[in-house]
């Protein structure tokens, strides 16, 4: 979702092809044997196969909503690390825990230490770094809200009214119903679905 919302707000023109990681294409593993999404192949022929390099390269080509302009001292690379390493690792584990067991309390609560920081670190701000969205709530956001879907009624009753006034901005945005637009599994006989210019 994030590569989505970078690549939508630097109003990027561009084909969508749709893969279920369940059952992916020859095709797809051809250009990217990793096999992970989200994969960007640019016009030049370059591949990009992790999605905050997706967002770098193309808010790097126009960023209208200057989501990059932010301060030399905040530490971009440090956070998304945190958050790619730490906070991603315990959410998938909580995520796609069948059982209602220790682990999954466990890997919840792990998750929970770094949420406890952003709750502080929004404390009087509408965004991370003041009244306008930047980078790092889009690195961010959609993973805290797979977080809360994973039980919602639990989330909405944790003592982070920065983050559930935080999360709701982004939910009510017209951005986010934007981006979460559904399509159909891409297969190689359909006709190119390119996705054109969005009104911000």
């Amino acid at each position: 979702m994030r590569a989505r919302l970078a690549i939508f707000s630097a109003q990027i023109e561009h084909e969508h092809r749709e893969v279920l990681l369940s059952d992916k294409p020859h095709t797809f593993l051809e250009l990217s044997p990793k096999g992970t999404v989200p994969v960007l192949l640019t016009g030049g022929g370059k591949l990009i196969d992790e999605s905050i390099d997706i967002m770098k390269w193309a808010l790097s080509k126009n960023d209208p909503e200057n989501l990059l302009d932010i301060d030399d001292g905040t530490d971009f690379n440090n956070f998304v690390s945190e958050i790619d390493n730490e906070f991603k690792k315990n959410l998938d584990s909580y995520k796609y825990c069948k059982k209602e067991n220790m682990d999954k309390i466990r890997y919840r609560d792990n998750a929970c230490k770094f949420l406890n920081e952003l709750n502080i670190k929004l404390s009087g701000k509408n965004w991370l770094l003041g009244n306008d969205p930047k980078i790092f709530d889009y690195a961010i956001l959609p993973f805290v809200r797979q977080f809360a879907n994973v039980d919602r009624s639990w989330f909405d009753n944790q003592p982070w009214s920065n983050i559930h006034k935080w999360l709701n901005l982004f939910l009510e945005n017209d951005k986010f119903s934007s981006i979460m637009h559904k399509y159909k599994k891409w297969e190689i006989h359909h006709n190119p679905i390119f996705v054109r210019k969005f009104s911000l």
